[in-house]
């Protein structure tokens, strides 16, 4: 009887809504029986914006004003009324009067909906009760909402709805909207310092025959006019690198990505990567940058250099830890890979320690196999973890004094991995016999190893300088700076699997 009950309930609470959006589209009906049509309507003059008129009230008060949004709430009190209206800054309250309007538009008013668009004229005032307010003159409905919007007390919270239907998420949670204000200041920010060290924006093809640049699994696509299969990029690099050959010193680019991986917190199969590639420094200069860079945006955007991440602050303002890769296991696993030598130690030490090893795997890959179980977690505050093992490293110079290590680096915080950078290989001989180690893997069936690139082989011989190089995961650096717990909060737009 409880289900019967429970379904009755259910039945009549969408009978109900179906009757209110039959309603909507009635009076939009009625509205264009009688010549008021408002998506007719092709442009509306706003002269202010809701915080505008707020913060700069002397300046406003009795003035006219024109203002633009969305009509989040009203109150109807016979020949008066009071409505707020929502814009790209915040909302304002509205005073209607009929006396002021005429009967047929006050009509008109009492007939419109919560999320319908409105312009409103009038003069800027405070009530009674002293709240900033607009006493209108002029009421236009712009845009008429046929759907209805989330009750304003409980909110949208539903996040599988937030994430499918942003727009809306976006209307009915203010700190959602402040979140995207402050990932687009935090790109602003980025390109500012950047032009400041004299770096050049650039934009590099995104449909390639050859995804290469990072070890990750491409998505595959195919062009009819060619008919010719192509993959969309997985990294930014090898065409940037190309550019360095062709003597423009100092490059970046931010642009989406494609890696057909997982989804979860951290990852999303598109996402925002940026790469800079700066002739004639190394590794160190990459770390200098990204320190500066970190904190430049962090004092710009968010008016500090501590950051707060689930309760837990991060220091950019002080300098920045650094250690290898080798001294962070033995720290925090007590294995030290200086006194390992051989591949068959590598593998007893990671038996001992509980890491599954695969056929394939070199000691360098069971040195990262430790970081990765060992290290991680514990890098909060911001690190550099440097000198990588050359087997994970195909695109970066050798250690002069340790063939074994590269002049590489990843930097940490919050125990994420948000940048990464090489002193990048420039030796067109070596670089050809990393794309064949490469080969054999992806011959093994490792589907994130690498082509051989020819032409960038070809751009290498023609000769490219010492150079510094990184990637920044964007999105990472936006759930940072934003205290956002998940990738899909920093993508407007997140991957998300199909309700059908």
């Amino acid at each position: 009887m409880a289900e019967q009950g429970n379904q009755k309930k259910g039945n009549g609470q969408e009978q109900d809504l179906n009757q209110l959006l039959k309603v909507r589209r009635e009076k939009l009906a009625e509205l264009q029986a009688n010549g008021k049509d408002p998506f007719q309507i092709t442009k509306y003059d706003v002269t202010v914006h809701s915080t505008d008129v707020k913060e700069q009230y002397a300046e406003y008060e009795g003035k006219e004003v024109s203002i633009a949004g969305r009509m989040m709430s009203k109150r109807v009190m016979g020949k008066a009324s009071f409505c707020n209206v929502q814009d790209l800054k915040g909302n304002i309250q509205c005073y209607v009067c009929r006396d002021d309007l005429g009967e047929d538009t006050y009509k008109d008013f009492k007939k419109m909906d919560i999320g319908d668009i409105v312009g409103i004229k009038g003069f800027v005032f405070t009530t009674k009760m002293g709240e900033i307010s607009i006493h209108a003159h002029s009421v236009t409905l712009l845009s008429k909402s046929l759907q209805i919007l989330p009750e304003k007390f409980h909110g949208l919270t539903n996040t599988d709805i937030r994430y499918r239907q942003r727009y809306v998420d976006l209307i009915m949670n203010e700190d959602v909207k402040d979140t995207f204000i402050k990932r687009s200041r935090i790109l602003a920010a980025i390109r500012k310092y950047l032009a400041g060290e004299g770096f050049m924006e650039v934009e590099t093809p995104m449909l390639v025959s050859n995804a290469g640049g990072a070890a990750a699994r491409p998505f595959e696509t195919h062009f009819n006019a060619l008919d010719e299969d192509l993959k969309l990029r997985i990294s930014l690099e090898l065409y940037l690198k190309r550019l360095i050959v062709g003597g423009m010193e100092r490059v970046y680019e931010i642009g989406r990505v494609f890696r057909n991986e997982g989804l979860d917190t951290r990852h999303n199969p598109e996402f925002t990567l940026m790469e800079l590639y700066q002739a004639y420094t190394d590794y160190h200069g990459m770390m200098d940058l990204t320190e500066n860079l970190y904190r430049f945006v962090a004092q710009e955007v968010l008016g500090t250099t501590k950051i707060v991440y689930n309760g837990i602050e991060m220091d950019l303002g002080q300098p920045f830890a650094r250690m290898t890769m080798v001294e962070a296991v033995k720290k925090y696993s007590g294995v030290d890979f200086d006194e390992i030598h051989t591949l068959a130690e590598a593998k007893a030490a990671a038996k001992e320690h509980n890491i599954e090893v695969e056929a394939r795997h070199k000691k360098g890959d069971i040195l990262n196999l430790f970081f990765e179980e060992f290290v991680e977690e514990h890098l909060v505050q911001p690190t550099f973890i440097m000198d990588h093992p050359v087997e994970i490293s195909p695109l970066t110079k050798k250690k002069p004094e340790n063939p074994e290590y590269t002049e590489r680096f990843e930097f940490f915080m919050n125990g994420w991995e948000m940048a990464n950078a090489y002193s990048e290989l420039n030796d067109p001989i070596d670089q050809r016999e990393r794309f064949k180690a490469q080969e054999e893997l992806l011959a093994q069936g490792d589907e994130e190893a690498n082509h051989t690139d020819e032409d960038f082989l070809n751009a290498l011989e023609i000769g490219m300088p010492p150079t510094g190089g990184i990637g920044f995961g964007i999105d990472r650096m936006c759930m940072l700076l934003t205290d956002s717990a998940a990738i899909r909060d920093v993508l407007l737009f997140p991957t998300m699997k199909p309700l059908d």
